[in-house]
């Protein structure tokens, strides 16, 4: 069993509307959009992260918002629900707030003893806010949500799967444990790890695949400190017989993936160098940001990438 895994790092989803996908995660949920940038196998996409001050792992959440993109299907073989940590009693705030903001999809739920608020993204998207009075990750204090009701990093992810039995295993092979079941829905946490280190898995034998779409998650990343644990993960998933990628400068971490059995695509990604790597910590996510390689297509992106914001 592996130890050099502390949690999950970010999830990456896609979009249609990147102003629509700006607005939501810096507004309606009071994230700091800490990098803005593209794409890099398609530059004319923008990549764009939402997290804390920092971008401390744990808890970012970023998009690829393709304009012309169709919706994603629900179904078996991904994501279902990225959900984040508040703190105790403050979801009655958060359901004015969405009530406010025109949110939709809200619904008050219990699950495995915690209160949470399932709500929608702009594309559909699955999330849940789940109240862990225990949770002492600092929030991004300056945006539109007083820091002692804001969101102060993932909880965990749910994946849909139509059979859970050996991605249960993968995920016990990365070092996270059972901690507990409640109905279909096994629950895996590692220990010790960076607040973030919760993944349950839903079995949903009769149902279809899903589509990949806007409002679906691409992948989720799973958080090691440096190269050198990263590249002691990927040693060990080759030799049980993974697939996985060599590694790859994301320019603010390190990242290799591989695909699970049960068809969602995970990555190992370090948590170094970065998102201050290029700029100030009192400025992230204000420029736009090019990987090196796609630097001479600077005049032409900042033309035609859609604004941001007024």
């Amino acid at each position: 069993m592996l130890d050099q895994i502390k949690g999950l790092h970010h999830v990456t989803s896609m979009a249609r509307d990147a102003r629509q996908n700006n607005e939501f995660f810096t507004k309606k949920l009071g994230l700091r959009r800490v990098k803005k940038t593209v794409n890099f196998d398609a530059p004319d996409v923008y990549h764009l992260y939402y997290a804390d001050e920092l971008g401390t792992p744990g808890s970012v959440m970023t998009y690829f918002p393709f304009p012309n993109i169709g919706k994603g299907r629900y179904g078996v073989g991904e994501v279902g629900t990225t959900v984040y940590s508040v703190p105790e009693g403050t979801l009655a705030y958060w359901e004015k707030r969405f009530a406010d903001e025109g949110v939709a999809g809200m619904s008050r739920q219990e699950s495995f003893g915690e209160k949470r608020l399932g709500f929608a993204g702009p594309d559909g998207d699955g999330f849940a806010l789940v109240e862990n009075k225990a949770d002492t990750r600092t929030p991004w204090a300056k945006g539109d949500v007083p820091s002692d009701e804001a969101i102060r990093g993932f909880h965990s992810v749910s994946l849909r799967l139509k059979d859970g039995g050996a991605t249960e295993e993968l995920l016990k092979f990365m070092g996270y444990e059972e901690v507990d079941t409640s109905g279909t829905v096994k629950r895996l946490a590692v220990k010790d790890g960076n607040g973030a280190n919760i993944v349950d898995i839903e079995s949903l034998p009769g149902a279809a695949f899903a589509d990949l779409g806007a409002g679906s998650v691409h992948h989720v990343a799973f958080a090691v400190e440096n190269r050198a644990k990263q590249l002691e993960v990927r040693k060990a998933l080759i030799d049980t017989g993974y697939q996985v990628t060599p590694v790859i400068d994301r320019d603010y971490f390190w990242a290799i993936y591989f695909r699970t059995p049960g068809g969602v695509l995970f990555e190992v990604a370090t948590n170094e160098p970065g998102f201050d790597r290029d700029e100030d910590t009192a400025h992230l996510g204000e420029a736009l940001k090019l990987p090196s390689q796609h630097q001479h297509l600077r005049p032409y992106l900042e033309q035609h990438l859609q604004k941001l914001e007024d």
